[in-house]
């Protein structure tokens, strides 16, 4: 199987450019987690046609909707979706943050093993996070609920951050006055993830009305 092909092929149809070399260290990528997931169970999926699927492809999904130079991943887990995104992306700065160490482990074994000089592991919780500098855009997926952890990461919003979710169905009931406390902007963007039958949406909260895809503004 050419998993870097059905990688640029999965990007082209879901209207992603990707650059040139992107699409080979993606499918390194996968086999490093292959290859580490055996001993440290990171993650559930494990034949690599789903791999590419369910984890790269389904990561690069919330491409568009990056914004700023700096962009933290909260809860990175296995590097999903920082890893695949920093590869797609790599003049933006990414931040992997993981609290538990087995993860950061991988991270940073993936940082070293793939050259990710965009990348930057930390080992925290979010709520003890005290970064230098500001974020541009927040990213999540499989991490908590939607409202927990919109009031978690509050303080990142507060400086005009975006925070990107990853989210299976469509989020809007369930959102609808959980953030009204908050202050807070959100918008529902379906979205389509080659290789994947099932409905996914990615969710754009922010301070301000909540901008739709394209952001290409990385003065943040």
């Amino acid at each position: 199987m050419d998993i870097p092909a059905l990688i640029e092929q999965g990007a082209a149809e879901m209207g992603l450019s990707l650059p040139a070399d992107a699409p080979g260290r993606l499918a390194r990528f996968l086999a490093l987690l292959g290859k580490w997931n055996r001993g440290q169970n990171l993650t559930a999926i494990t034949e690599p046609e789903a791999m590419v699927y369910g984890h790269v492809l389904d990561s690069l999904a919330g491409l568009p909707w990056l914004d700023g130079a700096r962009v933290l991943d909260v809860g990175s887990g296995a590097g999903l979706p920082g890893v695949p995104l920093a590869i797609a992306d790599p003049k933006r700065g990414f931040v992997l943050l993981d609290s538990r160490r087995k993860r950061i482990q991988f991270l940073l074994y993936a940082k070293r093993e793939l050259a990710l000089d965009n990348v930057s592991v930390v080992e925290s919780r979010i709520e003890k996070y005290r970064p230098e500098g500001n974020f541009g855009t927040l990213t999540a997926r499989a991490v908590a609920a939607l409202p927990e952890l919109a009031g978690a990461v509050m303080p990142f919003i507060n400086t005009g951050a975006r925070l990107v979710v990853w989210q299976r169905n469509d989020p809007s009931r369930e959102l609808e006055g959980a953030l009204a406390g908050l202050h807070l902007c959100c918008a529902v963007h379906p979205v389509r993830v080659a290789g994947i039958r099932a409905p996914r949406h990615i969710v754009v909260i922010g301070r301000e009305e909540a901008p739709s895809a394209g952001g290409e503004d990385q003065s943040k």
